[in-house]
């Protein structure tokens, strides 16, 4: 069954704005790469401002689905979630966080990015949360939960930079420290 044209146009869109940035990408290009034709583009969505919404949701689900399952098959302690990225950090066509680049992109002028990204960031926060209470954190969850998504997005850039995983092995350092002094079961 040949792929709708609006799912062309968001996994084009998906593909190229993380591997080259939103501003990079122009609704040519998007057509051209998509095989989509301007009418059905201007059909599925207002213009390019709505596409980028709608690939930064299809971004997070499946990203944060992946994450999930893949911290599951570790055996879902919260440290597991650094183990995944730096698997993700060593595989080909890492370009770094989707939500910060878009936000590094926009620079704080499109709210509707920085709505999305600390919608995402709140539930990976959520989500650091439900497992540091399921392994005996649940005291300072929350709290903690919060210094993970700091040591998360840091390695995020951080391996960007340098090109390694090692950023998230040195982070999942870091998160073993904080969970020793909190107590609990590390």
């Amino acid at each position: 069954m040949p792929i709708r044209a609006r799912d062309r146009l968001v996994q084009a869109a998906e593909e190229l704005f993380y591997a080259e940035g939103i501003r990079a990408v122009g609704v040519e290009r998007l057509l051209t790469v998509s095989g989509v034709g301007r009418a059905s583009f201007y059909r599925h969505f207002t213009g390019k401002d709505e596409l980028v919404a709608t690939v930064l949701r299809e971004r997070d689900r499946k990203w944060r689905s992946g994450l999930e399952e893949a911290v599951a098959e570790r055996g879902g302690h919260p440290l597991a979630v650094f183990d995944v990225m730096a698997g993700r950090f060593e595989s080909g066509g890492f370009h770094g966080c989707s939500f910060i680049n878009a936000m590094a992109e926009t620079a704080g002028t499109d709210d509707g990015v920085r709505r999305l990204a600390s919608e995402h960031k709140r539930a990976v926060a959520a989500f650091f949360a439900r497992l540091l209470a399921e392994t005996g954190h649940e005291a300072r969850a929350g709290e903690l939960a919060q210094q993970f998504v700091l040591l998360l997005d840091g390695s995020i850039v951080t391996a960007l930079r340098e090109g390694t995983a090692e950023p998230a092995c040195r982070a999942r350092m870091i998160a073993e420290t904080l969970l020793a002094a909190d107590g609990g079961s590390a």
